[in-house]
C-alpha cells in the first residue's frame, strides 16, 4: 500500500513511502517506511499474531536525519539508549491502524504503547470514536469513522510532563468503515514534541 506524507498546515508533501504487510503461517509482518525529501528516514517494523487476539511479537523503530532532531549525535554517531521494561499483553506499538480497523463502531478501547522519551516508558492509549465522515472518490462516497487517540499519563505524570514540555500530543485517525475496513489517514507527530504530520494513502498512477 503506497503512502504519501504531507504537512497539515501548508499541505506540502514532504516525503513518500510504503505501508507493507506480509502474512505467514504463524504471524503477520507490517512495515511502514517513510522517506523524506531531506534524506530522513522513518522505518517501523512490527510482527504480530492474530489467533483469537492480536499479540505483539517484535517491534523495531529506526528514525534518522534532520527531520528527527531529538535523535542527537555526538561525533557524527547516533546516540543509543538501552534498558528493560516489563510489558503487559496489550502493548500494540505499530499496530494502532490495525486495531482501529477491528474495533466495533462507537466503542472506545484503551491499550498500552511504549513511548520513547527517548528512554522507553509504558503509557495507556485511549482510542475514542470522534464522529463519522463521508469520503468522496470520483463519483462514489463512502462512510468513514474518525478516531481520537489520547495518551493517558495519569494526573501526576501529566502535570509533570506538561511542565517539562514532554506530554505526548493527541492524534486522529480516519478508518473506512463501510464494507471492508481500510486505513485512510492519520494525523499526529512521529516523535515527542514533533510537528503534526499527515500520513495518508495514495493511488498509483
Amino acid at each position: 500500500m503506497a503512502c504519501c506524507w504531507s504537512g497539515l498546515v501548508s499541505g506540502d508533501i514532504v516525503g513518500h513511502g510504503d505501508f507493507l504487510q506480509t502474512a505467514h503461517s504463524d504471524r503477520v509482518e507490517s512495515r511502514l517506511i517513510l522517506r523524506f525529501k531531506d534524506g530522513s528516514l522513518h522505518d517501523e517494523t512490527v510482527a504480530f499474531s492474530q489467533q483469537r487476539v492480536f499479540t505483539l511479537l517484535t517491534y523495531r523503530l529506526v528514525q534518522r536525519g534532520p527531520s528527527f532532531p531529538e535523535h542527537s549525535t555526538r561525533g557524527g554517531k547516533s546516540e543509543a539508549s538501552s534498558g528493560s521494561i516489563e510489558l503487559p499483553p496489550d502493548v500494540y506499538n505499530g499496530m494502532v491502524p490495525m486495531l482501529l480497523k477491528n474495533l466495533v463502531s462507537a466503542v472506545s478501547e484503551t491499550v498500552h504503547i511504549v513511548a520513547f522519551t527517548p528512554k522507553p516508558r509504558l503509557i495507556q492509549l485511549e482510542m475514542v470514536p470522534a464522529g463519522n465522515q463521508r469520503l468522496a472518490a470520483d463519483d462514489i462516497t463512502r462512510q468513514a469513522t474518525r478516531y481520537a487517540l489520547k495518551p493517558k499519563l495519569g494526573a501526576t505524570l501529566r502535570v509533570f510532563a506538561t511542565l517539562l514540555g514532554k506530554a505526548p500530543a493527541d492524534q486522529e485517525c480516519v478508518i473506512l468503515t463501510e464494507d471492508v475496513p481500510a486505513f485512510v489517514r492519520c494525523d499526529g507527530p512521529l516523535y515527542r514534541k514533533g510537528p503534526v504530520w499527515r500520513i495518508e494513502t495514495t493511488s498509483a498512477r
